[in-house]
């Protein structure tokens, strides 16, 4: 089984190079039969004038997060995933350290996915919970 987390986990980060997912520094460090976890560092990069993490990075990796899970845990060869709806509660702020989006499945149709993603901080506070709508559309 840790070879092949290893290598699904070495997937997801090899696929974020040149992508917002590498600006924002986003990594992917565990993955289970049913979700997927990346984590993102808090720095000046991703704040907001004030100092706290911004909510719009927060939504980027909470996206990027269910989207990858979503394209792992569907046939990513014959199909490509697009998120077509996210919404997310900000419940608590962080300054430092790094944050942490578990995705997890909700709904697994064969067109439509819905995923929460739950984004905590270092010491397991909750940050903010996300919902995502994905859809899976056929290649061609």
């Amino acid at each position: 089984m840790d070879d092949y987390k290893n290598k699904i986990l070495k997937i997801c980060n090899e696929t974020s190079k040149n992508t917002l997912m590498e600006t924002l520094e986003i990594e992917y460090v565990d993955v289970g039969e049913d979700f997927l976890i990346a984590k993102m560092p808090v720095t000046s990069k991703v704040h907001q004038p004030d100092g706290v993490l911004h909510g719009g990075a927060t939504a980027a990796l909470a996206e990027s997060v269910g989207s990858t899970a979503s394209y792992i845990f569907l046939d990513g060869e014959n199909f490509f995933v697009r998120g077509i709806e996210i919404s997310a509660n900000h419940v608590k702020s962080v300054k430092d350290g790094f944050v942490y989006a578990r995705a997890g499945i909700v709904h697994k149709g064969r067109t439509t996915q819905l995923w929460e993603i739950k984004v905590t901080d270092d010491n397991g506070n909750l940050i903010s919970v996300c919902k995502l709508s994905t859809i899976a559309l056929p290649r061609k």
